[in-house]
């Protein structure tokens, strides 16, 4: 005899599944990196440690962390230095050689490549524009409004 299907109960949830719970483990690694490296930024970090702080290969961390959050462990790692530096920037009393250390980064010219790169003019000329603009504006808006926009998130320009 056939089996009929079954009425799931909305209000009811499902019955769990062994691979859905698996991968919602996965994915609670992949969130336990993201949040180190939020924690950490300004500490050195490299996608080695982080990948064996959650028992995977940097390579496989790599996809994995790229196909969740859409940008690799490194990436995602230097806008959280580039959006802090900004922030130091902004206050105008450190120098930029200063920020880039005070966020994690060894190197000012690698410094330098991702700032522009992320926000569009180099450390220097930000401190210029943005030193005392967030003077009265909460933080939690400064944050928002400030936060660099990768090329991939840009909207494309308008065409002629």
């Amino acid at each position: 005899m056939p089996s009929s299907p079954t009425v799931t109960d909305p209000a009811r949830p499902a019955p769990s599944n062994p691979v859905d719970s698996e991968r919602l483990r996965h994915l609670a690694r992949l969130r336990s990196v993201r949040d180190r490296i939020d924690r950490d930024y300004a500490q050195p970090l490299d996608v080695e440690a982080l990948a064996r702080g959650v028992h995977m290969s940097a390579g496989h961390l790599s996809r994995e962390f790229r196909t969740a959050f859409g940008e690799s462990p490194y990436s995602y790692l230097m806008t959280r230095r580039i959006e802090r530096a900004m922030a130091l920037l902004r206050r105008g009393d450190l120098s930029v050689t200063d920020v880039c250390f005070a966020v994690g980064c060894a190197s000012l010219g690698t410094f330098s490549t991702r700032f522009t790169e992320l926000v569009g003019m180099p450390p220097s000329a930000y401190k210029r524009e943005a030193a005392g603009t967030a003077d009265g504006i909460p933080t939690c808006v400064v944050k928002q409004v400030t936060r660099p926009i990768r090329n991939r998130e840009a909207r494309p320009a308008a065409r002629d």
